[in-house]
């Protein structure tokens, strides 16, 4: 009788830590989670989302709400006649803390791409410095992931921004130029960004380049905690559940927000692509804009 090998035992998949209900309701240490599009931010989340300590958000909303409060205090007539500008950023900073009340972990990072574009406010609710991770990644290759996002979803639904633009959706080149315009995903990130270091705050961001968080990933986390001031932490890459979820319908693509499970290269996704032709329309700003 033919003995059958034995199988290799699987590594089992890191299960999340339930945190504990002694940080119900307590004030937490916020971090910040933003960058490019297509640049690892869920994946980052992810893989911090490992870490004991902390409890990580899908794409937030809470930064709209506060500039929405922000904005519209004083259109309130009661407000307006008796203004006191410490209620209203202690309202403000209520707000901030109270979206994260629940959170069973003593630390958290919001997720959005608009932080850098209220660290003044962000900092004024917190008291300290803020610290903002920001993923970024070869603009060639965040403009063709979008692409291949385009690809994949065109089928069955119009995609944002195709029925503003008809004509320029109709070339790969019209639609990376789409993509790239103050109002769309790739344009506002990038302005941003920039913006936020010609502001002075360049200290306030730590960049987590995407070919060296999958090709390095133990080095770029180390990188990350230091930044933070948090202590290390011993991360699986080869197993990365995905705790955040997100209807990425909403968002106007499928699978916007789906990573892999293993940390691992990937080859640049440009040239076969974009193309050269197209490729080469970027090629300036694709240089690491970061270390300016």
């Amino acid at each position: 009788m033919v003995k059958r090998a034995e199988k290799p035992q699987q590594k089992k998949k890191p299960r999340r830590h339930p945190g504990s209900d002694s940080w119900v309701g307590k004030d937490k240490t916020i971090h910040f989670v933003s960058g490019l599009p297509r640049a690892g931010s869920t994946l980052l989340v992810n893989i911090l989302a490992q870490n004991h300590r902390f409890d990580v958000t899908p794409t937030s909303g809470v930064i709209g709400m506060l500039t929405m409060l922000r904005n519209q205090w004083e259109n309130q007539p009661e407000f307006k006649a008796a203004y006191d500008e410490e209620v209203k950023v202690s309202s403000l900073r209520g707000l901030l803390n109270g979206y994260f009340h629940n959170s069973r972990f003593p630390t958290v990072f919001d997720k959005s791409r608009g932080w850098p574009a209220q660290i003044e406010m962000a900092e004024r609710l917190l008291g300290r410095q803020m610290k903002i991770l920001c993923p970024v990644r070869d603009i060639r290759d965040v403009l063709a992931s979008f692409e291949k996002l385009y690809r994949k979803n065109k089928n069955i639904r119009p995609i944002p921004g195709e029925l503003q633009n008809p004509g320029k959706f109709q070339t790969v080149e019209g639609r990376c130029e789409v993509w790239c315009q103050l109002g769309q995903p790739m344009g506002a990130a990038f302005n941003m960004i920039r913006d936020a270091m010609r502001r002075g705050f360049k200290n306030r961001l730590h960049f987590v380049e995407f070919e060296k968080l999958t090709v390095a990933p133990k080095t770029t986390m180390a990188k990350i905690y230091e930044f933070l001031d948090e202590e290390p932490y011993e991360h699986d890459f080869e197993h990365v559940e995905q705790y955040t979820q997100e209807d990425d319908i909403w968002h106007g693509y499928k699978d916007l927000h789906t990573i892999r499970p293993k940390v691992e290269p990937m080859e640049p996704q440009w040239p076969d692509i974009l193309g050269k032709d197209v490729a080469d329309l970027y090629k300036g700003k694709a240089t690491n804009f970061w270390q300016e």
